[in-house]
């Protein structure tokens, strides 16, 4: 079994939070994810969209392009507007070699909303899921044909958060429609992260290697405090820093056959947890556990 290790650069910088971004450049974040271990970086608001100017930057420091998200509308929105939101991405993608673009569905969302309790996430009806899978089909058909698939990715606070929100999304979409499992927004949402692995293996494309700090999901005030809330206090952490046990993930998707990148995905505060150390922290343990489930990992 063959596998790749990326990282985010959400733990050098956040995207939502700017006070848990570090004061560093788009060069010394590759440089500092090189030096950990990893071969592939997913997108942030630092990388520039085009290849001409990224393609050597990345060149220099031995990295890739391993996915990125994309701020999907689509709940509420139209494909025919979300064909022209996504293009540019799409086709910047397409040119980097990525494996995916990453589809977080934003419209009602409260992800971003650091005054919004994460009581208060939207909620859609069996029947609102039904409708909602049939235009994210036809979405993901038409990004495949283009030459770049999705990977839907499940969040806190989001309208398909829960493992029963998933199971419905996955049941009522086609086989187009790729699978982000995000272990760490799993587990916040309560779900049963090997079930999930069990009832969409056939799905999963991408994985988010994400941990969690329990003891601080557990003090959460979840009909006061909100996801941003939650992301503060220092719910999330890399692999081997955490509560989740990733080595039965791990070997369950290698029993499935699961090929492709895992990507350590963990905004926190850079100062109490220095991105480089946090990297190379995550690295060791995904090393050990690709090991262990007998992976092979790209050099």
């Amino acid at each position: 079994m063959k596998s790749k290790l990326g990282i985010a650069p959400i733990a050098w910088w956040n995207d939502d939070l700017a006070e848990l971004s570090d004061d560093v450049s788009l060069e010394e974040c590759l440089r500092q994810a090189h030096e950990a271990g990893f071969t592939g970086m997913e997108t942030g608001r630092r990388f520039p969209m085009d290849m001409n100017e990224l393609g050597p930057i990345l060149k220099r420091y031995d990295m890739s392009v391993c996915g990125g998200w994309f701020s999907g509308l689509l709940l509420d929105g139209d494909i025919e507007a979300e064909k022209e939101r996504i293009r540019a991405q799409m086709d910047f993608f397409i040119a980097a070699g990525a494996p995916c673009i990453v589809y977080g569905e934003t419209a009602r969302s409260i992800q971003g909303i650091r005054s919004a309790p994460l009581a208060t996430k939207p909620r859609l009806s069996e029947e609102d899921i039904r409708a909602y899978g049939r235009k994210m089909t036809q979405f993901a058909e038409w990004c495949a044909a283009e030459g770049m698939p999705l990977a839907y990715h499940h969040h806190m606070a989001a309208p398909i958060e829960t493992e029963a929100e998933l199971d419905l999304l996955m049941k009522y979409s086609g086989k187009a429609l790729h699978l982000l499992f995000d272990t760490g927004h799993m587990y916040f949402a309560g779900g049963n992260l090997l079930r999930v692995i069990d009832n969409h293996h056939a799905r999963i494309s991408h994985v988010h290697t994400k941990d969690v700090r329990s003891a601080v999901i557990d003090r959460l005030d979840r009909n006061t405090e909100s996801f941003l809330d939650a992301v503060v206090k220092g719910a999330f952490t890399v692999p081997g820093d955490g509560s989740i046990n990733f080595l039965p993930i791990i070997e369950r998707l290698a029993d499935y056959g699961y090929e492709g990148w895992f990507v350590v995905e963990a905004e926190q505060d850079p100062v109490l947890n220095p991105p480089l150390e946090m990297a190379r922290r995550g690295h060791a343990a995904l090393i050990q556990l690709m090991e262990q489930a007998e992976y092979e990992v790209a050099p």
